[in-house]
């Protein structure tokens, strides 16, 4: 769903023109912040060699995760998709989490994080919704091996929450992992088997 391919005279000393070039700038700066998170998590080819080892020894100690108590479909959702969740993914071994394994689960060092029943990120009524915290409307959704996912950049890690189940699922990638949205991929098949998708009509307009 998403394929992005990523765009001198020297203006005259004409206060029209300067405006103008000013007006420009401050309307792309919002645009490229967008065509950004759009190409950070472009679905590259996977080029790795799934049998390589990593270098960086990977602990026996829990990860410290958080577990928000669920209500009882929430519950039930979680707990099937840890039951399912492979015991590693490529070469990164499962390791144990300091709270509920039932709905949490980390795999190698650093540590990749799959949450279940957290809330799903909303996208915004309109655009140019100021509403703190809402998706806006023109982000680009990925759609892998049939699970929507919504993909957040960050300093120390990419977040991927699904978008089109009925209980959300989140896979946290830190920045030392190239190609996060193929990291969070190797958790959809398990998402499709355990947990159930929303009605399209609740579904983001980029999920259907």
């Amino acid at each position: 769903m998403v394929d992005v391919d990523t765009p001198k005279q020297t203006p005259e000393k004409d206060p029209a023109r300067r405006a103008a070039a000013l007006w420009a700038t401050v309307v792309a700066i919002p645009v490229t912040l967008i065509v950004g998170a759009v190409a950070f998590f472009t679905i590259m080819p996977d080029n790795t060699d799934k049998t390589e080892k990593r270098t960086v020894p990977v602990p026996n100690t829990p990860v410290v995760m958080e577990a928000p108590r669920l209500d009882e479909r929430a519950t039930q959702v979680c707990l099937a998709v840890t039951s399912q969740l492979p015991a590693k993914i490529r070469d990164l071994p499962g390791r144990p989490v300091t709270a509920g394994p039932e709905q949490n689960a980390a795999y190698g060092e650093p540590p990749i994080t799959v949450s279940c029943g957290v809330a799903q990120p909303q996208m915004c009524k309109v655009p140019g919704d100021s509403t703190p915290g809402c998706v806006p409307l023109e982000t680009e959704l990925l759609f892998m091996n049939n699970v929507c996912w919504y993909g957040a950049p960050g300093t120390d890690a990419a977040t991927l929450t699904t978008m089109d189940r009925e209980v959300p699922v989140r896979v946290t990638v830190p920045s030392s992992y190239e190609n996060p949205a193929q990291w969070a991929n190797e958790f959809s098949d398990t998402i499709v088997k355990t947990v159930k998708s929303k009605d399209p009509g609740t579904m983001p307009s980029g999920c259907e």
